[in-house]
């Protein structure tokens, strides 16, 4: 089985290098969206489009066809269907022809430095997860879901306080029927964009800071009291000491503080709230939604029960149950952290 991923761009292709044009060329079998297949001229190829949803039905698409060439956007290797097939099929099984990625061609005509920007895809995924890289003077692409997603983000940034941001909207980037909108985000008034697009912004210098380090001010969560104060959630978060791709159970989550601000360390950190009072529960998906983490696992229940179902976590958890036996909760040398209640008397 050697599978080819092939990307490419607006331009169609007439923007694909030899290697890519000679891959398709040869190909027995094409796959990919109706767009991507209308972009390349007919082979005598076998079109498959993928079907919705797609990844269900990838591993017999894979078996039924393993000698394909699969049609990507872009850079297959970026949030694409390049690295969905690499974690499918391993590294061996794939040969990928890149293209230059949206997010080179949105920096190009914007005169950004890649280096210098921060990215955020909104495909599939909330619009939410912007929130986190909001910051004064910030750079921010915004890998848009569809024709939706700008106003989206401008309708995030307004209600952030970052209404004075500038934004762009880059359509059918090198395509021939490219097109650039540009405006601020309290103003943003163009309904009429093509769903092919990258949202860049450059964030209001002068925006409110909330800032991604532990310790976020407690007034940037709804909650009914039931919140680990600012100093001892950040020390707490020291002391777990978030690393990326690692996972944390929180238990007794209250308002979800702390796997919020663990996730809010790096975007591939996550976590699971064990909350058993299901109106905490609901706040919490709130709070995580507004602050940027729409990704935190929440589960209703009561512990020790409801943690024997959990993914077994990579080395961090945070345990706020007292009197409880904790189930074997990590798979490796972990770290167990306990926020207990005094109570004191005067007698």
């Amino acid at each position: 089985m050697t599978v080819t991923v092939v990307g490419v761009g607006a331009d169609g292709w007439d923007g694909l290098s030899p290697s890519a044009q000679e891959a398709i060329r040869r190909a027995k079998v094409l796959m990919g969206s109706e767009r991507q297949l209308a972009l390349v001229p007919d082979t005598a190829a076998e079109r498959v489009r993928w079907p919705s949803p797609m990844l269900p039905a990838l591993p017999a698409l894979m078996a039924a066809h393993p000698d394909a060439c699969v049609l990507a956007s872009g850079d297959p290797m970026f949030y694409g269907i390049g690295a969905t097939l690499v974690r499918l099929l391993g590294p061996e099984n794939v040969t990928v022809v890149p293209h230059p990625s949206s997010l080179s061609l949105a920096c190009a005509g914007l005169g950004w430095a890649l280096d210098e920007v921060a990215v955020v895809s909104a495909v599939g995924r909330s619009v939410a997860a912007v929130h986190p890289e909001v910051q004064p003077g910030r750079k921010v692409l915004v890998l848009s879901a569809d024709a939706r997603t700008p106003a989206e983000v401008a309708a995030l940034l307004t209600a952030r306080g970052y209404g004075d941001s500038r934004l762009w909207v880059l359509e059918q980037l090198a395509g021939p029927a490219r097109r650039t909108l540009e405006g601020r985000a309290a103003s943003w008034e163009n309904a009429v964009v093509d769903g092919l697009n990258v949202v860049a912004v450059e964030c209001d210098r002068e925006g409110p800071v909330l800032a991604r380090t532990p310790g976020l001010p407690d007034d940037a969560y709804d909650h009914d009291g039931q919140l680990t104060k600012r100093e001892i959630r950040a020390v707490t978060l020291a002391r777990l000491a978030p690393v990326p791709g690692q996972l944390l159970w929180d238990v007794g989550a209250g308002a979800g503080s702390i796997g919020i601000e663990w996730m809010r360390h790096h975007r591939s950190c996550r976590a699971v709230a064990v909350e058993s009072d299901p109106e905490r529960a609901a706040r919490i998906g709130r709070n995580a939604e507004a602050l940027g983490v729409p990704g935190l696992t929440i589960v209703v229940g009561a512990a020790p029960e409801a943690l024997h179902h959990l993914e077994t976590t990579t080395g961090r958890g945070v345990r706020r149950r007292r009197g409880r036996r904790c189930p074997a909760w990590s798979r490796s040398a972990g770290r167990l952290c306990c926020l207990a209640v005094g109570w004191w008397s005067t007698r």
